[in-house]
């Protein structure tokens, strides 16, 4: 498998990486703290930490949901955070002109779901020599992500790809976990994201929903698949969370979760 590195991490070599952090930057001083944590977590266990956070949430169900603090004050956010930590951080972009700006300070630019078929926008991302990250759209299959690999691989091979779960009637998501081993057919390494994949979009009427209880059993589900990251949300009071409260998980049990996820994945290498 094709190898990624990110910082002094290599993703795709056998160890299980963690890409943790709130689904939205909250402030500095918050997010700072949710990192913090993460990291402490992921170091006591040896597991290699990104500290992931949006600038923007541009595809909020409601007008009246909070988005983030946008890209400039975000970055300034995120470059600080990544200082303080001494950590690669992960971002989304929603728009090609972010790339070049957000590259300056992310070490892997993030592709939503919803626009991970968007050609000038994955062309742009790959063009900045970072890693790129596609989340795998809700609406495809796990086979139809090779079109959205050979569009990256016109200008990079630095390239993730994260299954999110896939739509299941309204409302409601479901993982194939078969999606996981085809990716990684690709010559990708591949990331879970546990947290997304419990969400409930728009299941709160004006925001999604989300069922956190299902994200460790669907964590270790997919390390016994095979994977080679983890992306999770966590949050120190989901409840309080500005974002996707309800499938964040929160701070004080992710330790039990990369513990069962951990053991799973090195029974398998």
């Amino acid at each position: 498998m094709n190898t990624v590195k990110v910082g002094d991490i290599e993703i795709g070599g056998g160890k299980l990486v963690l890409l943790a952090g709130p689904c939205v930057l909250e402030g500095f001083e918050r997010s700072l703290k949710i990192g913090r944590r993460a990291k402490e977590i992921a170091d006591k266990l040896g597991i290699p930490y990104i500290f992931k956070a949006s600038f923007d949430k541009a595809n909020r169900s409601s007008i009246k949901s909070y988005r983030g603090p946008g890209m400039v004050e975000g970055l300034k956010i995120l470059a600080e955070i990544k200082r303080e930590l001494n950590v690669p951080i992960v971002t989304d972009i929603h728009e090609s002109y972010q790339a070049e700006p957000v590259a300056e300070v992310a070490d892997i630019l993030q592709i939503p779901a919803f626009l991970c078929r968007q050609t000038d926008l994955l062309i742009a991302a790959a063009k900045t020599g970072k890693a790129v990250n596609v989340k795998k759209a809700q609406f495809l299959s796990a086979r139809d992500m090779i079109n959205v690999v050979e569009k990256l691989r016109s200008q990079t091979e630095k390239i993730l790809l994260t299954e999110r779960g896939t739509s299941f009637g309204y409302n409601n998501l479901v993982v194939d976990m078969r999606s996981l081993p085809i990716m990684r057919g690709f010559n990708c390494p591949v990331i879970f994201d546990g947290t997304h994949s419990v969400q409930l979009p728009g299941g709160a009427g004006s925001s999604s929903g989300g069922q956190r209880e299902f994200v460790a059993p669907l964590v270790r589900a997919a390390c016994a698949v095979g994977i080679d990251g983890l992306f999770l949300e966590v949050h120190d009071k989901p409840e309080e969370g500005l974002s996707d409260g309800a499938n964040m998980i929160a701070l004080d049990n992710l330790e039990e979760i990369l513990m069962g996820a951990l053991k799973i994945h090195e029974a398998l290498i």
